[in-house]
């Protein structure tokens, strides 16, 4: 390949893909380089540990070197993980890892550092055209696409000179659009961590000068992870204690669901073990009407056990997209947790996301003026796209025929690094 000509940036809630283009139509991924890595897929998370060498005494590395970072000595790291979830959140000024307040911003600048580092050398001079994806609509209460614009420009600063903000699911049509032969009216569902969006795009036949047209989109925060929250709410969060009383002043109250809250939020689960929430739950532990449950989330925070518990949560919910059953089985932190679970009943449990999404999908078709018979191919990408019940919504909506999948978690990147070389590049962007 010669020199890349622009750099597409897919950071994901979950997993961060980069691309390459060199100006003539083709695009490749970069691939990182290790024992740890895992092909062009670069895991968004980060693992700190305190080191006086590191930045400001703490240490830290991001992506699969994370994970095994954490694996090794789990009591003396923070594993953080699903941090973009809370970039448009006004809620979110500052999370504390060994007494050192950490931003938003601080977590993207160092997550990058490492990505780049662990490119072997190939991002160590980068096009000054860089294409970022960014959802249609943020994860979280009440986003602030502004705000979160901030933030991703403070995060990015040293990453590239040119910066250019693109909706997601418009990188995986623009990627998808190599792949057609004649002309065609695409729908593109984009299924990630933390939000579903979609895109409308008319893609004309291959050589023409303006080969796709956005035409619309729109968006949802609920995804993957709200589909993993679903597991935790049924299946493990009434064993540490959801649902049950404590004791204050003669009368029997409902614990708090600020903690069940915390705990089945990654973006805030990493940050509960300190000495102020822990404190609280032994308090709450000494009152409850049955201590047991309480002592069990007080043990996974304290045995750093969120991130083999959540593993445990994201295995469970790939089998059920392979089985009609399939068992939840965990064990750390002198916790056990196992259950069989029929696909039926996780359908059941994310129905009323899956309205909401199927909402965003409507809006997305009205605001391009098409009727689902006017959609001649569907794109579905990310993880959750393999989950059969999504399927099939799409299989009723548009017919089976019409429905196209592939490049699950790369096709983004592919299509915001070809967008980088387009003329009319104001079009696309955000």
């Amino acid at each position: 390949m010669t020199q890349a000509t622009a750099l597409g940036l897919d950071f994901g809630t979950t997993n961060t893909v980069v691309a390459l283009s060199d100006g003539a139509g083709n695009s490749r991924l970069v691939d990182f380089v290790g024992a740890e890595a895992t092909g062009a897929v670069f895991r968004s998370a980060l693992c700190f540990w305190e080191e006086e060498r590191g930045w400001n005494g703490v240490a830290h590395d991001a992506g699969p070197w994370a994970v095994t970072e954490y694996l090794q000595s789990p009591l003396d790291s923070r594993f953080v993980q699903s941090f973009k979830t809370v970039a448009a959140s006004p809620l979110f000024e500052r999370a504390q890892i060994f007494g050192r307040n950490f931003r938003f911003e601080d977590f993207g600048r160092l997550f990058l550092q490492k990505l780049v580092a662990h490119a072997g050398g190939t991002l160590d001079t980068r096009p000054q055209r860089v294409i970022i994806g960014r959802p249609v609509v943020y994860a979280g209460a009440r986003p602030d696409p502004e705000l979160a614009r901030e933030r991703y420009g403070l995060m990015l600063k040293e990453f590239g000179v040119e910066l250019h903000y693109v909706y997601e699911p418009l990188g995986a049509a623009f990627s998808y659009a190599s792949r057609l032969s004649a002309p065609a009216t695409v729908l593109v569902a984009d299924f990630g961590g933390g939000t579903t969006d979609f895109s409308v795009v008319r893609v004309a036949e291959p050589g023409a000068v303006r080969r796709c047209v956005p035409l619309a989109s729109s968006g949802v925060g609920i995804a993957g992870d709200r589909f993993d929250r679903r597991i935790m709410d049924h299946l493990v969060l009434p064993l540490l204690g959801k649902g049950s009383m404590y004791r204050s002043f003669g009368k029997e109250l409902e614990i708090p669901g600020g903690y069940f809250a915390d705990f089945a939020d990654w973006s805030r689960l990493a940050l509960m073990r300190n000495r102020r929430t822990l404190e609280e739950l032994r308090k709450l532990q000494r009152s409850a009407v049955d201590p047991v449950p309480i002592g069990r989330m007080i043990a996974l925070i304290e045995h750093e056990q969120g991130f083999p518990l959540y593993d445990a949560v994201g295995r469970l919910k790939r089998a059920l997209s392979e089985a009609d059953e399939a068992e939840l089985a965990f064990t750390g932190g002198g916790v056990e947790i196992a259950a069989r679970v029929r696909r039926a009943d996780f359908e059941g449990w994310i129905a009323d996301d899956l309205g909401l999404i199927e909402q965003a999908l409507d809006v997305a078709l009205a605001r391009a003026g098409i009727a689902p018979e006017g959609i001649d191919r569907v794109f579905l990408t990310g993880g959750s796209s393999l989950i059969p019940v999504i399927r099939a919504l799409f299989d009723r909506r548009f017919g089976a025929e019409r429905i196209a999948t592939g490049g699950e978690l790369t096709s983004i990147a592919h299509g915001l690094a070809l967008i980088g070389d387009e003329p009319n590049l104001t079009e696309w962007t955000v």
